[in-house]
Parts: structure tokens; C-alpha cells; sequence
């Protein structure tokens, strides 16, 4: 009995304990179905979900009158689902090279896309997809739709086939207008693109150049958010949750289609009639200004290329060919990213910089056939004299050693060789008061600031060079094979090798007449002249001109950029005035201007630039009426010969289009 009640003592404390644990089990799982349930399944949730970015609908870029001159159109896109893939993918591929029979595209092409960048066994981008494995996969863009549709009725032989459409980005060309360099184009996003702008996906297209890039944020809109369960291949389940994303806002420019195309057509042409002359003419660049507001009616460049070459994705021949300096490197543009020696039309604002010198602005200066410096003579084009002329007179006909006298001149009056590095120069002054040697600050991305080689830039140039100046100066340029061009380079190494930081007599004669180490983009140019035709203010250019709702119109306009007052005195601006409107009546452009209609007089200067070993850049920077200015136009063409050969007759051309706006 005493054995019997000690077994079932024992067995009621195992009872009691089995209980106690049962529960503690019990208790544990309420509180994890209880109170622990929210905790618990939003871990769940971010186990077994994926949340993919939407892309919103870019905005369209628009003339000023709303001509379309970038917009989105529909691509008929066929896709598989991955779950076709993940669940068989020999069969898949047998599936893909049918789907390639019946659109007519090499299977190879098709084939490539069903395999993940970066997954084992995947080919090279951009063969294999680079975008989301949570979405159905593009094999073919740009396809037939008739042929596409051929697919979806046979779900049975195309399981997980669909048709779809996307949106591409295309470039219609009103009026003719290419405007390629000024409108940009798209890219795929980078690791840096990434990193810095958390709202881009790994598929996402964003601006690469022009408008596309500056105003990139406002074109794409706000991408939305897809959130899906997925199973334990990655293969979607179903849609938890989605945000809609918003389109991008419509970008409203000043450009004005016909204008850029007549800008763009005159350009082509008159290069072409110059290398009937025997002129290279390789590339060129046309500005169309309104000296009032800075609003920027057309940016014209060549070589140019279609910017539809981008749409779809540009092969890597096209790219080759637009980045090929033998080609021209026609994504370049001349109207705002390539500086040229500005020559003449330099010597504009070399009468401003001669007056603030202290020169009387009606004094009469001797024209000699040559100017000497040192043991150097510089000539006067064509080396012709004409005695004392006004400086009216020196611009109309072009006279290089009135403006050689000036600077010279004012240089000796500086310390000549002896001035400081930090000695202030009228004439450098001047020409950055109107706008050279720094950005105009332009809504484009790539801007070329120029180049004003004052004191200090030559100081700072000149040590960053001086160890290579001076092994040059001991070796030469064997490299170089014309011995004349061979022999100069040598020279001008042996000159700065020991004092290049200097500024010479000589570099300030060549700064008035826009030669020497000067550089300006015709942009600049524009803004320069523009000032001279506005009464003294210098604008900031805009193309840009509001930002438009899609759905409402709401319009949000683009902040004008700062002004400045011009170092030009009232009583200087009106005499350029009238000695630029010489120009074209009895100076070096008249003959090109003579049959211009009588109610758009032009008022304009040639420039004829030199170029170690290259010919003559040819440059005519004007505005129109002359009275009551309403457009600069500026154009460049290098190796175009002279001003008034080549670049003049673009002027004259876009001039004549723009009358007909009014």
C-alpha cells in the first residue's frame, strides 16, 4: 500500500508538471497569435513581398507656339512571365524561338532576354534584362501588333505570352527643326544616378544632354509604387498594393520650330556653297536671341544627326559615329559648347574697353597697312591703308591696326611686361562685362565658359604647363608632320618656357581683334551683342519658358536669370549702334545685306578668325531691326573663310525668317 501511494504520488507530480509546461505552450502561442501578431506579419510581409517602381509618363518638351518637338508615342511590346521561365526553362526556350518565328526577329535576340544581368549563364548586357525579376519579360519591343496579336489567341502554343504597349520617346521634327544637341536625349540610369536620386529604379530612363537632363526632375514626374506577394521562386502571386504614379510636367520653351529649322537649313547651306569654294567647313553654330528678355528662339549646330536615333536604344555603331571627332562629334553643340576665336566681332566691345581707357570715342586714329611691336609687324588685313578714320569708320571696314594701336597702348600704360598678375585690364574687363570668358548661365547643361587670357589666367596657365613647355622647348614636336606647323610649335615652347606667365604687347594687340589664346561660343556672342542692342543690359538666355500640368494647363514659369548693366556708357552704345549698322551698308558685310528689305535693316560685324593650322573660322554677329532690335542672331562656321562669305549669308537667311514673324 505504501509502495502504491508513493508510484501514484509520483505520477500526479508528472501529471502536474506535463500540465504546467502544456501550459506555458499554450500561453506562448496566444501571446504570438495575440499580441505579437502585427510584429510577426509585418516580417511575414517583408519576407514574401516585392515592391516595384512605376515609371510616370514623361512630359513633352514644346515650341513656344506648342508644337511638339519631344513627346512619348506607343511601342507594341510582346513579354513572358518569369514563372514560365522558373518552371521549365528548356521549354521556355522552345517557346521563345516560336515566338521568334512568328514575329520575324532573329530568336537569338529574344533569347537573351529571358535571362537576368548577372544571373549564371546570363549573356552580356545589354542582351540579358537588367530590369525587375518581379515583372513579366520584355522579349520584343517595336514589333508588328498584327503579328503580336497572333500570339495572345494561342494560349495553348504561348502559355504566359502577353502584348502590351510602352511608351517611347521620339523627336517628330515640326516644321524640320532637329534642334538634336539642344533637346538632349534619354539613357539608362547609372550607380551614381542611383545613389543620388532614391526615387530612380534600376530600369529607368533619365536625361542625359540638353533640355532632357536641365529640367530631367519636371519631364519625368513621380514614379508610383506596386507592391506584390511573390512565392518562394520570386514568381508573382498577386498585387498587395498599388500607388499610381504621376506624369511628368510638359516643358514650354521660347524655341520656335521654324526659326530653328531655317537657322539649321541655312547653316547646311552655306557651309555646303563653301566647300564648292574649297573651304573645310566642318562644323558651325547659329544663336537666335531676343536682346529684350534673353528668350532664345533657336540653337542651330553641325554636323547635327537625328535624335530619333536614340529612341528604342542606340546602337553602339550610331554611338561610335556621334562621338567620332573624324565624324565631327556631331552630339557637340557649336552654338554653346565649343569656343572659337572671335575675331573681329571682338572688336566691338574693344571700343568700349578703348573709351573707359581714356581714348576720346570721336578722335580719329591712324589705319596703317602694318603695325610694329618690338621686332614683330602686325598687318591690317590684306595689309591696305586708309589713314585716320573714326573708329565708326575702323569698325565698318574691319581695320586690325587702329584696335592694335589701342591695346598696345594701354598695355605700356599697365607696366607692360613689369604689371602684376593681378593688374586690372580695361580691355579683359570689358569683354567680361558683356558676357565672355564665363557661363551666360543658360539653362543647358555642358556650357563652355570661354576664355579671357588676362594676367592671371596666363600666370595659372603657365605653371600647370611650364615642365612640359620646357621639354619641349629641348625635344620639339617630332610627332608633327607639317614642318612649318612642326617649327612654330617649337618656338612658341622655347618663348614660354621661361616666361609664358607674362602677358606680351603682342597677346594684348591679338585681344582686341578677338585672336591669340580668346575664345567665345556664339552664345556668348549673342549675349554680347544683345547688350549692345538693348541699351546696356546684359541677359542671362533662357530656352526654357514654364513648366505645364497635363491635366489642368497649370503653368509654372521659368525663373528669368540675373541682369547686369554693360561697362558701356549711353553715349558708346549709340555710337556702336551706328557703327554696327555701317557695317552692313557700306562696310564689310554690305554686300551681302544690300537687297535686304527696307523695313529690317541689320546691323551686324564680320570676324575672320585665324587658326594655327587650320583655315579661316568665319563669324557675323547681328540684330535686327537696327533701329528697334528684336533678335540677335550669331553664327559661326570653322574653316568657313571669311565673315562675309559664309557666315554673314546664314544671318541673312534666318534675318529674312525672322521678318516674317514680325
Amino acid at each position: 500500500m505504501r509502495t502504491s501511494r508513493s508510484h501514484h504520488g509520483r505520477l500526479l507530480a508528472l501529471v502536474a508538471a506535463v500540465v504546467l509546461v502544456l501550459s506555458g505552450l499554450v500561453g506562448r502561442l496566444a501571446q504570438v497569435q495575440l499580441a505579437g501578431a502585427d510584429g510577426f506579419s509585418a516580417q511575414a510581409a517583408s519576407l514574401d513581398t516585392r515592391t516595384l517602381v512605376v515609371p510616370a509618363l514623361r512630359g513633352r518638351i514644346l515650341d513656344r507656339e506648342g508644337r511638339v518637338l519631344a513627346e512619348n508615342r506607343t511601342s507594341t511590346v510582346v513579354t513572358l512571365e518569369r514563372r514560365v521561365i522558373a518552371q521549365d526553362r528548356s521549354a521556355a526556350e522552345a517557346e521563345v524561338r516560336s515566338v521568334a518565328t512568328v514575329l520575324g526577329l532573329p530568336a537569338e535576340d529574344l533569347l537573351g532576354r529571358t535571362w537576368l544581368c548577372g544571373e549564371p549563364g546570363a549573356p552580356a548586357a545589354p542582351a540579358c534584362w537588367a530590369g525587375s525579376a518581379q515583372v513579366p519579360v520584355p522579349l520584343a519591343d517595336g514589333v508588328d501588333p498584327a503579328k503580336a496579336l497572333t500570339l495572345v489567341e494561342r494560349p495553348d502554343r504561348f502559355p504566359g505570352v502577353a502584348v502590351t504597349t510602352a511608351p517611347v520617346r521620339v523627336y517628330p521634327r515640326p516644321a524640320g527643326a532637329g534642334a538634336a544637341q539642344v533637346l538632349g536625349y534619354l539613357g539608362r540610369v547609372t550607380p551614381e544616378d542611383l545613389a543620388a536620386d532614391p526615387a530612380l529604379a534600376a530600369d529607368d530612363l533619365v536625361g542625359r544632354a540638353g533640355l532632357e537632363q536641365q529640367y530631367d526632375r519636371a519631364l519625368r514626374g513621380t514614379p508610383g509604387r506596386t507592391v506584390v506577394a511573390v512565392d518562394a521562386r520570386g514568381i508573382v502571386t498577386h498585387v498587395v498594393s498599388r500607388v499610381d504614379p504621376v506624369p511628368g510636367r510638359d516643358l514650354l520653351t521660347s524655341l520656335d520650330a521654324t526659326v530653328q529649322a531655317s537657322a539649321e537649313r541655312a547653316l547646311a547651306t552655306e557651309m555646303a556653297r563653301a566647300r564648292k569654294r574649297g573651304w573645310p567647313a566642318d562644323s558651325g553654330g547659329v544663336v537666335v536671341m531676343d536682346p529684350r528678355t534673353g528668350a532664345v528662339a533657336a540653337l542651330a549646330s553641325a554636323p547635327g544627326y537625328d535624335p530619333n536615333v536614340w529612341t528604342g536604344g542606340i546602337s553602339a555603331a550610331d554611338y561610335a559615329r556621334l562621338t567620332d571627332p573624324r565624324a565631327g562629334t556631331p552630339l557637340l553643340s557649336r552654338a554653346t559648347d565649343v569656343g572659337f576665336a572671335p575675331a573681329s566681332t571682338m572688336k566691338a566691345a574693344s571700343v568700349a574697353a578703348a573709351v573707359r581707357a581714356g581714348n576720346p570715342l570721336t578722335g580719329t586714329y591712324d589705319c596703317p597697312a602694318i603695325y610694329r611691336i618690338g621686332d614683330r609687324d602686325f598687318h591690317n588685313y590684306e595689309t591696305t591703308a586708309h589713314g585716320r578714320i573714326s573708329l565708326r569708320k575702323a569698325i565698318e571696314i574691319s581695320c586690325d591696326t587702329v584696335f592694335y594701336e589701342l591695346a598696345h597702348r594701354a598695355w605700356q600704360r599697365q607696366g607692360g611686361l613689369g604689371a602684376p598678375a593681378t593688374t586690372r585690364d580695361p580691355f579683359a574687363d570689358t569683354a567680361r562685362g558683356l558676357g565672355l570668358g564665363g557661363p551666360t548661365g543658360i539653362d543647358l547643361p555642358h556650357e563652355s565658359a570661354g576664355r579671357i587670357p588676362d594676367r592671371t589666367w596666363r600666370k595659372a596657365t603657365w605653371e600647370d604647363q611650364r615642365a612640359e613647355l620646357c621639354r619641349r622647348a629641348r625635344t620639339g614636336y617630332p610627332e608633327v608632320a607639317d614642318r612649318e606647323r612642326r617649327a612654330f610649335l617649337t618656338a612658341v615652347a622655347k618663348e614660354n618656357c621661361g616666361h609664358g606667365w607674362q602677358l606680351r604687347a603682342g597677346d594684348a594687340a591679338n585681344f582686341a581683334i578677338g585672336q591669340g589664346d580668346v575664345l567665345a561660343t556664339p552664345l556668348q556672342m549673342a549675349v554680347a551683342y544683345g547688350a549692345i542692342a538693348n541699351g546696356g543690359t546684359v541677359r542671362t538666355p533662357r530656352v526654357g519658358a514654364a513648366l505645364v500640368e497635363p491635366g489642368s494647363a497649370h503653368r509654372e514659369a521659368v525663373a528669368a536669370g540675373p541682369t547686369r548693366r554693360a561697362p558701356l556708357s549711353a553715349a558708346t552704345d549709340r555710337y556702336l549702334r551706328g557703327a554696327l549698322a555701317g557695317v552692313t551698308t557700306t562696310g564689310t558685310a554690305a554686300h551681302v545685306f544690300r537687297t535686304m528689305p527696307a523695313d529690317w535693316p541689320v546691323a551686324g560685324k564680320t570676324g575672320t578668325g585665324e587658326v594655327v593650322g587650320k583655315r579661316d573660322t568665319s563669324w557675323f554677329v547681328s540684330y535686327a531691326p537696327a533701329g528697334k532690335p528684336r533678335w540677335v542672331v550669331a553664327a559661326v562656321v570653322a574653316q568657313g573663310g571669311t565673315g562675309g562669305s559664309t557666315a554673314a549669308p546664314v544671318t541673312r537667311a534666318v534675318h529674312l525668317t525672322l521678318r516674317g514673324l514680325g
